[in-house]
């Protein structure tokens, strides 16, 4: 560490308030410090002994003297008694940022990768709904809601090293409970369809599917996206203000930024790498008939988890051995003092109280005081009205691109990763890099959030990129290619009466007359072989049928030709959207001792 300036000569300020840390005792004169001992490891004891620091009370209150003490075992890297000197290279700044960068890349990969990309095929596998897998989604935002408070509150004061390593284990812990239904509801058994696709003369059969009990798996996936909501609701709050406590209030926004930075790549690797696992057939090892483009195609979904979860927990442990403050990040809180935004009527003393926060009874007053803040207020309704539609987009955009362009699961995904990676990671980065590298403080910061916002408006504009819609016979048109009435729904026709087609069988194919029919069945087969034509496997009939070639017994939609032209005007409308600045604001905005509870 550099030396500071003044050598050992107390730094000395007025005021019962003193800008100092979580962690030492305010307003009390700490023993003379030798900032010498900051440029020496803190288990160095060979040169000098280890020191805590020490309290001495004064008659009245007036003057507050402030020294920096030495780096003793309270702020060592290490589990407790466990502190080897080796350890002690990792324990800066430098070092807890990498290892919350690992874990909020995880979380991102995990929460919003992985998840996202596995919805269709777990609605497909265990019979879900849309509502449903929206449920699932929405868990982990109900399990924020309820922790982030109390999580805040108390980890602000608290040993906020400790917090997150808790928090990183019990999202590794959810992302195993994620998995479980995996190997819990047995096999995936389906088949090809190659041939004519019935029901058996017990109409009942048709929905046995449905009374499997596979959608009560509903509750495990909800309960797996609650632990990761209770396991990353400390990483935001309490990571953001580590690292903002413990660096120079002018390198505070590059450390925020790579941290957001590592929380955005988190989602773009989660979907490429869910995408490529979603190409293996989820009983890993099992041969199958199935396609990739068959819409009963159900793909490894569960991999992903449990090496996140894994990942997770060999992440928590070096960051449970954190101390509670940085060595010598008590220069740093002088600093920060400047630009915090004081309240005008007094509380702010009263709030600054070095007893204030300990206790539940303080929570009311502690949340009157941000309410009346309202630049903090503004920016918090900013935020969550970004939240809301950036958490809409990243969990059905898969599933959107899926249908209106044709694409299969995997090939939605991959292409989704590919525009999170350089528009997420990349407008995230240099947010945090314009922010520094023009020195914006206070108003100027928020200036710069309104232009973010305002740019990102033309991501409105990707809703008017689409596949024209294909037509389906008895759906949107008539097996003769006329348009159906709205509403209008006919799947029988003269070519398939004989055929004794169920509606609850929906396996979509593509005639050679470029119609959709309903099923194989539908398109008036009542048998057919297989056959290769140009590289694609077709079925042609053995019989009359609606049409003379069905291609691809059940390959799915036809592809839309413009996949590539849209992803390229998608790219710098989401480049456009993601540009961060609100984050550090809103700590700007808050007295040090609220920065967690804040975010």
């Amino acid at each position: 560490m550099p030396l500071h300036p003044l050598g050992d000569k107390p730094l000395t300020f007025p005021g019962p308030n003193s800008a100092m840390e979580n962690g030492l005792d305010h307003g009390t004169p700490l023993s003379p410090g030798s900032l010498r001992s900051a440029a020496h490891s803190p288990l160095d004891t060979s040169k000098q002994p280890l020191c805590q620091p020490w309290a001495e009370k004064r008659g009245a209150r007036g003057t507050h003297e402030v020294r920096y003490v030495s780096a003793g075992q309270s702020v060592a890297c290490g589990w407790w008694a466990f502190a080897p000197p080796c350890l002690q290279v990792l324990n800066t700044p430098k070092g807890i940022l990498f290892f919350l960068c690992a874990a909020a890349f995880l979380q991102g990969m995990t929460v919003n990768g992985f998840i996202n990309t596995v919805i269709t095929s777990l609605e497909r596998r265990y019979d879900l709904h849309s509502y449903q897998s929206g449920l699932i989604a929405s868990s982990y935002d109900i399990a924020a809601c309820l922790c982030l408070t109390f999580v805040s509150y108390f980890g602000g004061s608290g040993h906020k090293p400790r917090w997150l390593g808790w928090g990183v284990l019990v999202m590794g812990t959810g992302s195993l409970v994620f998995a479980l239904p995996h190997f819990t509801a047995g096999r995936y058994e389906v088949e090809a369809d190659t041939g004519v696709r019935t029901c058996p003369a017990n109409p009942s059969a048709a929905c046995a599917d449905r009374t499997s009990g596979l959608y009560r798996y509903q509750l495990v996936f909800m309960l797996g996206q609650f632990l990761h909501g209770v396991g990353a609701t400390p990483l935001y709050t309490l990571g953001v203000t580590y690292l903002d406590e413990n660096v120079k209030s002018s390198y505070s926004p590059v450390y925020i930024a790579i941290f957001y930075t590592a929380a955005i790549l988190g989602p773009a690797a989660g979907y490429l790498i869910g995408g490529a696992l979603l190409n293996i057939y989820t009983e890993v090892g099992r041969r199958t008939e199935l396609t990739t483009e068959s819409p009963l195609w159900v793909g490894a979904w569960w991999v992903g988890f449990l090496g996140s979860g894994a990942a997770a927990f060999f992440t928590a442990v070096p960051i449970l051995g954190y101390p509670r403050q940085l060595p010598g990040s008590q220069r740093y809180a002088v600093m920060r003092a400047a630009e915090m935004h004081q309240l005008k009527d007094g509380s702010h003393g009263e709030a600054s109280n070095p007893d204030f926060g300990k206790t539940i009874r303080d929570l009311p007053l502690s949340i009157w005081l941000l309410l009346k803040n309202p630049t903090f207020i503004l920016l918090c309704l900013a935020g969550a009205t970004e939240a809301t539609l950036i958490t809409g987009m990243s969990t059905f955009s898969p599933k959107f691109l899926e249908s209106q362009f044709s694409l299969s699961a995997s090939e939605a995904a991959t292409l989704f990763g590919y525009l999170v990676v350089p528009a997420g990671g990349g407008g995230t980065f240099l947010g945090g890099f314009f922010v520094n590298k023009l020195r914006l403080r206070g108003s100027a910061v928020i200036k710069f959030c309104l232009f973010c916002t305002i740019v990102s408006l033309l991501g409105i504009l990707v809703f008017s990129l689409h596949c024209p819609g294909v037509p389906m016979a008895g759906v949107t048109a008539s097996y003769s290619r006329s348009l159906l009435p709205e509403g209008h729904l006919n799947l029988t026709a003269p070519c398939n009466t004989a055929c004794g087609c169920q509606p609850e069988h929906y396996s979509p194919v593509c005639g050679s007359d470029d119609l959709m029919y309903f099923s194989l069945c539908h398109a008036g087969c009542p048998a057919a072989t297989e056959m290769n034509v140009d590289g694609r496997k077709v079925s042609e009939a053995a019989g009359p049928p609606c049409l003379p070639l069905v291609i691809g017994a059940i390959v799915g939609l036809p592809r839309c030709t413009e996949t590539v032209a849209v992803s390229l005007r998608i790219f710098p409308l989401v480049l456009a959207m993601s540009l961060q600045g609100n984050a550090l604001q809103l700590v700007r905005e808050s007295p040090s001792f609220w920065f967690s509870y804040s975010l």
